[in-house]
């Protein structure tokens, strides 16, 4: 119980929705444009309105980023790799290969002296190791085979360093190098040459190996590689920084600016049209005044901003805490509206960080955020919400107007076409309204601002794709809201008046007489909430489900009892009580089975309230004589009605049964039940939390009155219905 009730002043604590949209307020204005871009976009070919734009400094103007971002590629794609030469490098690879070759021999001959341990201190393989040693223990007979010996092979290593080096070579293999030509400096000079005109170090093994073959068998020549390699220095080598600074010195090459605008100097005059040119004054001129603001121009600017959002979001939190009441109680609405609107900001935020030639700002979707909160809510916190979401996303696009407008028109249309859903294919039927409404607000403003013919076809097409779009999103979104929120729409309750739900289906097969007086309590409730402005759908939809109890047990109900003796006759007052409260125990254990949603599962304990089971309460006293009845045994457990609908389920459950036993009924009988049966819950207290008011109970008798007297209205009898009546077999 602690647990259930922290969870309920969880859901609805004042201090949680604060913090739900303070955070929201501050996430949307790190959204929200940089200082240099806070005022309206403008847009070439459009018409300047404001008063002439005069420069208050002198500032450059900026390329069109997209120009200068290809002028940049430009210049970096002629900058080629710098090798730096080293004239050294031939002398130097000989000179180690020298100081090398004599601690091999002294390894070596030391390996093979008396006491001597053989052992390979070097860094070659063991196998190239025994190939040298080989050598030098074959010098005693002449030599190999060929009579070359390990003292020859330095004079030999000496003249392939001189051929080798007569093409210079790389540090790099071609495969790391990018272009077909590198940069070659010698000191202060530097020239152009192709890469192949060099030597790649992936190949000089293979040399070695080939050269080495002509003097010395197969296995001494990969000895020889393996140790010659080693010391191969390169001519050519790499470097780095000095090519990562030409790349900068390219790029800073690239003038940023196509001009300067002087202070004073006009950048637009109003009503001229804003040229390509113009546009990139005004951009430059932005930048620049963004430029110069310091610390506490950045905080009153974002201090400003926070306000700007602030507004907007109290306007849709004050029409929801007004005429929503219901909504704003509840954190998880709270949360999923919230939720909706930053979603629809980080898509919009997004999309301004993409630098595009085409109106990709049609995609982003705020009519998918309409159909939501329509089909969660209704039309009118739908149509709101619209409005706010539209307002955010204008901003966050500098302000954009015109983009606000488009939006606010396609958002309402594709609201108003999801207002009245009766299933979730309807949702498709939506992408005509928001194509209409996105192609005349484009053609609109298209010819406002003289905007060409393949400017307003670009932005239609793009708008198309929103409107095809958007119903498949709100399809998948609302499922998952459905379930992650545990939100229950009208699409739910709809789904779940299919009588081929496996429910439903088990109780009209199981308990016929109760199916039966559950659709009839469902066609009552129906005209009534309409009347006192509840919910209908879900009104039906619980009537249908709040006798569910009874499939588990259906003879205990005489509604079921056809033919068939009362069991009630021979068992105690409280058993049969015990049997028929226990129905709402039951009833509710088996919506939870199958899932139902809480909003139906409300309608099984709260049809009954706490009312007392009379008939089995005024029969324990007769049977009890002078001893006392506790009424409490008798009672159901509860809770009673909290909302209009489980109010109207528990008036109609008592006027459908009561008027059902009338043996001739009328209207003056049927309407003396349904002001008595209203009159003892009043009295008794079972409507106390309910938010009906007596104009709602007026509406509500007239309703249930016109109703049960059609269902249950005097009928005259046939000539022959006797003859109908009878068994036909005597």
């Amino acid at each position: 119980m602690v647990s259930n009730h922290f969870k309920e002043k969880l859901q609805s604590s004042l201090r949680i929705k604060l913090i739900i949209v303070f955070v929201a307020v501050l996430l949307v204005m790190m959204m929200f444009p940089k200082g240099e871009s806070i005022e309206s976009n403008v847009t070439v070919g459009s018409i300047w309105i404001q008063n002439d734009l005069i420069a208050s400094k002198t500032f450059e103007i900026l390329k069109d980023p997209e120009v200068y971002k290809k002028e940049v590629a430009q210049a970096e794609s002629e900058v080629h790799q710098i090798f730096v030469f080293q004239k050294d490098a031939p002398a130097m690879t000989a000179d180690s290969l020298k100081e090398y070759f004599k601690t091999l021999e002294k390894n070596i001959d030391e390996s093979v002296a008396p006491q001597g341990e053989s052992r390979n201190n070097t860094f070659l393989s063991d196998e190239s190791y025994n190939e040298f040693k080989k050598l030098r223990l074959a010098e005693s007979t002449g030599g190999d085979r060929r009579g070359k010996t390990l003292a020859s092979f330095v004079p030999t290593a000496e003249e392939f360093i001189k051929i080798f080096y007569q093409k210079p070579l790389l540090s790099i293999p071609y495969d790391q190098i990018e272009k077909d030509s590198i940069v070659i400096r010698d000191g202060k000079f530097e020239h152009i040459a192709a890469k192949t005109d060099y030597r790649s170090p992936d190949s000089s093994k293979t040399e070695i190996i080939n050269y080495f073959k002509k003097y010395y068998d197969v296995s001494f020549a990969n000895a020889a590689a393996e140790l010659i390699s080693r010391f191969l220095a390169p001519e050519l080598v790499f470097d780095s920084a000095l090519t990562d600074e030409a790349y900068s010195m390219a790029k800073e090459s690239i003038p940023r600016n196509v001009g300067i605008v002087n202070e004073n100097e006009k950048i637009v005059a109003k009503h001229d049209r804003v040229t390509p040119e113009i546009k990139l004054k005004i951009d430059s001129y932005r930048i620049a005044k963004g430029e110069e603001t310091g610390f506490w121009g950045r905080f009153i600017q974002n201090l400003g901003k926070f306000f700007h959002i602030t507004v907007v979001f109290a306007l849709f939190w004050i029409y929801i805490f007004l005429f929503r009441k219901k909504i704003f109680g509840d954190n998880v609405k709270v949360l999923l509206l919230t939720l909706i609107i930053l979603i629809i900001a980080l898509v919009t935020y997004l999309m301004a960080q993409i630098e595009a030639q085409v109106p990709i700002e049609f995609l982003i979707f705020v009519p998918v955020a309409s159909m939501l909160i329509t089909i969660i809510f209704d039309s009118r916190v739908g149509f709101y919400g619209t409005v706010i979401i539209s307002l955010i996303v204008g901003g966050l696009r500098g302000n954009d107007y015109v983009f606000a407008v488009m939006n606010i028109i396609a958002g309402a249309l594709a609201a108003y076409t999801v207002r009245d859903i009766k299933n979730r294919t309807q949702i498709f039927r939506s992408f005509f309204f928001i194509l209409i409404g996105y192609t005349l607000t484009i053609v609109a403003f298209g010819l406002e601002r003289f905007d060409t013919f393949d400017q307003i076809s670009l932005m239609v097409a793009f708008a198309g794709v929103n409107a095809l779009v958007s119903p498949v999103l709100t399809y998948g979104l609302l499922i998952f809201f459905e379930r992650f929120f545990k939100i229950t729409t009208d699409l739910t309750l709809l789904e779940l008046s299919d009588f081929n739900r496996p429910l439903l289906r088990e109780l009209a097969r199981i308990a016929p007489g109760t199916f039966n007086h559950s659709l009839t309590i469902g066609t009552m409730v129906v005209n009534a909430a309409e009347a006192i402005g509840a919910n209908p759908i879900l009104a039906r939809v619980g009537a249908y489900y709040h006798d569910i109890g009874k499939t588990l047990d259906p003879a205990s109900f005489v509604e079921n009892q056809i033919e068939k003796e009362n069991i009630h006759e021979k068992l105690s007052p409280l058993k049969s009580v015990e049997l028929i409260v226990n129905h709402v125990k039951r009833g509710i254990e088996l919506a939870r089975e199958h899932d139902l949603p809480q909003e139906i599962i409300n309608f099984i304990p709260m049809h009954h309230g706490t009312l007392v089971v009379s008939y089995f309460y005024e029969k324990a006293k007769e049977t009890a004589g002078d001893n006392p009845v506790n009424e409490n045994d008798f009672r159901y457990p509860g809770p009673k009605p909290d909302t209009k609908e489980t109010a109207l389920v528990m008036l109609a459950d008592a006027c459908e049964s009561t008027v059902r036993s009338i043996s001739e009924p009328d209207q003056t009988k049927v309407e003396n039940v349904i002001n008595n049966l209203f009159r003892l819950r009043i009295e008794d207290g079972q409507l106390d939390d309910a938010p009906l008011t007596l104009n709602d109970i007026k509406k509500i008798k007239d309703s249930f009155l016109s109703i049960l007297i059609g269902q249950y209205h005097k009928r005259i009898r046939y000539p022959n219905q006797n003859a109908i009546e009878s068994d036909s077999s005597d």
